[in-house]
């Protein structure tokens, strides 16, 4: 007499249900290219960085690289997007979490300034949009618009509120957003000061100025 099967909550855990699908492994190396390519072009720049540098540094032939990426400009642009939806996923996840003019302002800030001392935040900021081919360049240079847009609708939000003192909202967005991109240029993850102490003097610096302030009575 055949035994009863088991229940299926009895069941032993297959290893072939749990092992990832070929597409999740191509995945898994496609962002490993993409993640020591933002590296190198970050060191090196995009145009003194070959294919075969960075086919060296993951220990795989160049042939290998074109399974997974068509060409370098393909890397590169790759690499952006990836750093610009980022961003752009910080800004509205900070957006989100409510509060004032003010206390959105400041999350956006200190999300935008995450994400480019980040692989692919810094190659967003070190690789000019020159360098990425048409008709990528145009989209990129609309996107890196919306972060400069959501900056401007906060700056103009909070000066209505009267968190934030009159000023206008598009030089204000343009200091902001220029002075948190430059970064990206100069931050080391070796340095003197790790990421966050970074984030915490640049956002109080562009919030609250340099000027001493007279003491309260």
């Amino acid at each position: 007499m055949a035994a009863s099967p088991l229940p299926a909550a009895n069941l032993p855990a297959s290893p072939w249900a749990q092992a990832p699908s070929r597409a999740e492994q191509r995945q898994a190396k496609r962002d490993a290219v993409l993640h020591v390519a933002a590296q190198m072009f970050n060191e090196r720049g995009f145009h003194a960085t070959s294919l075969d540098d960075i086919a060296a540094r993951l220990n795989v032939t160049k042939p290998t690289l074109y399974y997974y990426v068509k060409n370098k400009d393909a890397i590169l642009l790759a690499c952006v997007k990836k750093g610009l939806d980022m961003t752009l996923e910080g800004i509205e996840a900070s957006r989100a979490g409510g509060g004032n003019a003010l206390d959105q302002l400041r999350a956006c800030m200190r999300a935008y300034a995450e994400v480019v001392t980040q692989p692919f935040g810094m190659c967003l900021i070190r690789v000019g949009d020159e360098e990425v081919p048409e008709p990528s360049r145009t989209e990129l240079r609309r996107l890196k618009s919306e972060i400069d847009h959501a900056f401007r609708r906060l700056v103009e939000q909070g000066v209505q509120e009267g968190v934030l003192a009159p000023c206008d909202p598009k030089m204000a967005a343009f200091v902001i957003a220029g002075a948190l991109s430059w970064i990206g240029r100069w931050y080391q993850p070796a340095g003197a000061y790790s990421a966050d102490q970074i984030i915490d003097q640049c956002t109080q610096l562009l919030l609250q100025g340099v000027l001493a302030r007279p003491a309260q009575e």
